[in-house]
């Protein structure tokens, strides 16, 4: 142990016992934090290096305190009761150890929250990682800061639970709110609250952004209901989870026959038979042999029981009849072709549809067409 490359040097362990100056004893203090932290340590070095820091954590030198705090604010090595006592200490001595210690419970990291002040729940915010428990914990009784920043921690788990209670707490917050919108996930329900409460310049830029989920870009453009949210679906076509998509219009109230009719003139298929089996309770795989191969009756018997209109179905059959009659070539471009002959063909049936939906697959039609595209046939829907 006297060896002078050993983890815990004794010349430097003596001049800390010994020193006399705050600024020497931080020094040497300084030191040992770093010698232990770079070495192997055996058990009792370990044991012993506790005690050490230990006593460096009753040190009445201030200066001492922080050494040791800023040193090891990152290190395992760390006693977990050492550590609960620098959380205490002064804010330029917590804050480190607050922001990156691993030696923290997380019941150890609500108490703090809870019965700390906000620059230190602060600091518990910017960890690296935060648990649901302690995440919650911020968002119940954290100060808007702290809450601010967690919300905005890409480390931070949060359940919904926790989100709802943070923009409740803080709704007219516009940086809160921005927060929370711009997490890489959000339950649909935290999503439908935003939707209300965020500006029209937050909504745009949300919807454009390629880290939010479908369920997100569909609640921030509630506002202009089903047109845009169709547009939103084409989304659902990166979305591993097309079902649950489904699932929230549907509690939304969103899932209705008109939404239905504008993603098959998209070619959007799958959204189709997910919509008809969420809303007429019969599984998918059923619902695909009803709407594919069983002819004419099944798409019938199906959408009878999705409860859609009678006045629409020759109208989703006909763009059934556009979606088996067309193949998708590869390419950007082909896609685009197969998109704008399916909405031709679906315009061309004499089908009553409202004068909105003909409107919305016309403007569609518009963005689609190429300069030496054939002009669109006059549609023989008229309004409902």
């Amino acid at each position: 142990m006297s060896n002078q490359t050993t983890a815990l040097d004794e010349d430097d362990i003596r001049r800390f016992v010994k020193g006399e100056e705050p600024e020497a004893r931080a020094l040497v203090a300084h030191r040992i934090c770093r010698h232990i932290d770079g070495a192997p340590l055996t058990e009792d070095e370990r044991a012993r290096a506790c005690e050490i820091l230990r006593l460096m954590s009753r040190d009445v030198a201030e200066q001492v305190r922080r050494a040791l705090a800023v040193t090891l604010r990152a290190s395992p090595l760390l006693p977990r009761d050492v550590a609960n006592r620098l959380a205490r200490d002064l804010d330029s001595i917590a804050v480190p150890v607050l922001s990156f210690s691993p030696s923290f419970t997380d019941e150890d990291l609500a108490e703090i929250v809870r019965s700390s002040t906000p620059i230190r729940q602060t600091a518990v915010a910017r960890r690296p990682a935060l648990s649901e428990p302690v995440t919650r914990v911020i968002a119940i009784c954290a100060a808007q800061e702290a809450v601010e920043v967690a919300c905005g921690n890409p480390g931070a788990a949060f359940s919904e639970q926790a989100l709802a209670a943070a923009v409740a707490r803080f709704r007219q917050s516009e940086t809160l709110l921005g927060a929370v919108a711009s997490r890489p996930q959000l339950p649909p329900a935290i999503a439908e609250k935003l939707t209300a409460l965020v500006t029209g310049e937050l909504r745009e830029r949300l919807v454009k952004s390629h880290a939010v989920t479908p369920q997100t870009a569909l609640a921030v453009a509630v506002g202009a209901r089903e047109r845009v949210t169709l547009d939103l679906v084409e989304q659902a076509r990166r979305a591993a989870d097309l079902p649950a998509f489904v699932s929230h219009l549907r509690r939304g109230q969103r899932l209705t026959a008109s939404l239905l009719l504008r993603a098959l003139a998209h070619g959007q298929m799958s959204f189709f038979e997910w919509g008809l089996s969420e809303l007429s309770g019969i599984p998918h795989h059923r619902t695909w042999l009803m709407v594919h191969d069983a002819g004419d009756l099944g798409l019938k018997a199906i959408c009878e029981r999705a409860g859609l209109p009678a006045r629409l179905l020759p109208a989703f059959r006909a763009a059934v009849d556009a979606y088996h009659a067309t193949e998708l070539e590869e390419g950007a471009d082909d896609s685009r072709r197969f998109q704008r002959r399916m909405l031709e063909r679906f315009l061309s049936q004499p089908v009553a549809i409202a004068r909105e939906d003909v409107d919305y697959l016309l403007d569609k039609i518009d963005q689609l067409q190429a300069p030496d595209d054939l002009s669109v046939p006059e549609p023989a829907a008229h309004a409902a």
